[in-house]
């Protein structure tokens, strides 16, 4: 009798704070682990979440966003999450109907759509409201009080602003005008920006710089946006950062099945720098293995074209 697969793919999203750290610890020789030592394996998480920051670029952690431009305006901040700071700029709408529950994931319908990313963050009252795509003007693959706010109700005509959490880079960007036409921004360093002569001079942006701080993301661009340009937007692709593991040991991790692998062998060499020394060269190497070989299936491919060779039989 042939065998019956599980016909699911979701092991990524199951795989729980609790099963990494537990697999981590017996990698280490380690089981029956409580109370601290499940504290410290989840603040290890979180560093190495945050080594991987300078482990190339995460492909699944790339988002899209659209900035309206204001007369004047060349600086333009985007904060690590609300509690830090507003938004310079940001895409506004209404709910075009109630919110009476707490946990509806469907029928939140907006006024309009346009210029927002088809995939992202919103922000109505205090509440974070993620979603995946649109059914017209409805939000679908809804999550309710994201990233830690609290789920509310809300009124048809509250206004709902689009909210960018998270960034780490800008990574490339362009001018969209009102005809929706995109014209690249070239990414320049401080000392690039700095040479410009007149940096209020206003006109079509054909540059931006970006600085990084602890708390927010800052794109400063070139030329400033006049009355011509307001209105008008960037478009740009941004890199995320990982989530942090956060305080439930229920959560899923902030990574895609490829890198369940190496983020478990990860931690277990992490772990082995304080309860298994001896072993922390060994599973250095295996998770440098591990990782090398996620990032490398993480990278973006282009197009493959294969030429025949021409052969002529007596030359």
């Amino acid at each position: 009798m042939a065998n019956t697969t599980s016909g699911a793919y979701t092991f990524d999203k199951t795989f729980a704070i609790d099963d990494i750290i537990e697999d981590a610890y017996e990698r280490i020789g380690l089981q029956g682990t409580s109370g601290y030592q499940l504290k410290t394996a989840k603040r290890s998480l979180n560093l190495l979440f945050s080594e991987w920051g300078n482990r190339e670029l995460h492909y699944w952690e790339v988002a899209n966003q659209n900035v309206p431009l204001i007369n004047g305006v060349n600086t333009y901040t985007f904060f690590r999450s609300t509690a830090d700071g507003t938004q310079t700029s940001r895409i506004s709408t209404t709910l075009s109907a109630n919110i009476s529950s707490t946990s509806a994931t469907t029928g939140i319908t907006l006024t309009s759509i346009a210029n927002l990313p088809t995939n992202g963050l919103l922000l109505v009252g205090s509440e974070q409201i993620s979603y995946t795509g649109f059914s017209s003007t409805e939000l679908t693959g809804v999550v309710r009080g994201a990233n830690g706010t609290t789920a509310a109700t809300h009124t048809s005509g509250d206004t709902v602003n689009q909210f960018v959490s998270g960034m780490d880079d800008i990574l490339e960007a362009n001018y969209r005008n009102s005809s929706s036409v995109d014209s690249p921004l070239t990414k320049v360093s401080r000392s690039q920006y700095q040479a410009f002569s007149n940096k209020t001079d206003t006109g079509t942006p054909t540059s931006y710089f970006v600085e990084r701080f602890i708390d927010r993301v800052t794109m400063t661009i070139y030329l400033t946006p006049g009355a011509s340009e307001a209105g008008n937007h960037i478009n740009f692709y941004y890199q995320k950062r990982i989530q942090d593991v956060g305080d439930a040991y229920t959560n899923a991790a902030d990574v895609p099945y490829r890198f369940a692998p190496c983020m478990t062998a990860g931690l277990a060499f992490y772990l082995s720098q304080k309860y298994a020394p001896q072993r922390s060269q060994e599973l250095k190497l295996y998770y440098e293995d591990e990782l090398k070989r996620a990032l490398a299936e993480d990278g973006s491919a282009s197009s493959t074209f294969i030429a025949p060779k021409t052969y002529y039989p007596g030359t």
